[in-house]
């Protein structure tokens, strides 16, 4: 009955998906800017993208609780994890120099440094994170065949 029930919320969830999604290219193409239809289907798309990232969250913290019971040591590997995220988020915060973006940007968007910074700080963990799965795919390929060698 519970993997029915999964599959039945996992559809429902796909379905709300796919109606944002139309949603969100009719907002995009900005076929109908001054009508009444556009704000609609903006105030629809926030609702659902609302409703997604609940559900997203709900299940989450559903499956989360469910792991830690069920494995010991898996509450400690989450939270070495969380603290690696945010490890990352600072370290690459504190790399980022602030000028980032070009001056003319700057001005033209009416961005501030501290925003330039954020950017900066952003694309840093972008690097990170494309780096650290580079890394992580190497050492997959080459661990299975140095194992094979013993």
């Amino acid at each position: 009955m519970k993997e029915r029930t999964d599959k039945i919320l996992t559809l429902a969830l796909l379905a709300l998906a796919i109606v944002v999604t139309a949603f969100a290219f009719v907002f995009a193409l900005d076929v109908a800017a001054n009508s009444v239809m556009f704000d609609i289907a903006f105030w629809l798309l926030v609702v659902m993208i609302g409703i997604s990232l609940l559900a997203i969250i709900i299940f989450l913290c559903k499956k989360l609780g469910e792991r830690f019971k069920t494995e010991p040591g898996y509450l400690k590997k989450f939270l070495l994890l969380v603290v690696l995220i945010i490890v990352v988020l600072v370290v690459s915060f504190l790399l980022a120099k602030g000028n980032d973006v070009s001056a003319a940007l700057l001005e033209r968007s009416n961005l501030t440094l501290g925003a330039s910074k954020l950017i900066g700080a952003a694309c840093i963990v972008c690097y990170i994170i494309v780096i650290g799965a580079a890394l992580a795919i190497l050492v997959t390929e080459v661990m299975p065949k140095s194992n094979k060698k013993k």
